[in-house]
């Protein structure tokens, strides 16, 4: 039974070989050409991709540094305008108590 199982097995492989090379749309020469061409145009495909990435990541970099530079600009403004509040209130209460009316 299984010398039964191999024979058959090994005729359905050859019958599968021989319809394979029997009904190949391409001969050997062109299925390795169709490859080398397909594997260039993956090749520039993943070039192209490689390089959208960088510039996207670029921009994306370029947009952050642009972020941070404003959120800076308006901590300093905020920081600023504290600063000159607490002059102004401040200046305008007395210094002490000997100023206090009725001293």
């Amino acid at each position: 039974m299984e010398d039964n199982k191999m024979s058959y097995f090994l005729f359905g492989l050859g019958m599968g070989v021989a319809i394979g090379v029997l009904f190949a749309p391409k001969s050997g020469e062109e299925t390795r050409e169709l490859l080398r061409a397909k594997a260039g145009e993956g090749r520039d495909y993943i070039r192209r991709k490689g390089e959208e990435v960088r510039e996207s990541t670029s921009d994306l970099l370029n947009r952050g540094r642009e972020a941070l530079e404003s959120q800076k600009e308006n901590l300093a403004a905020a920081l600023e305008a504290g600063k000159q509040a607490y002059r102004q209130s401040v200046g305008d209460k007395p210094a002490g108590p000997e100023s206090a009316p009725g001293a």
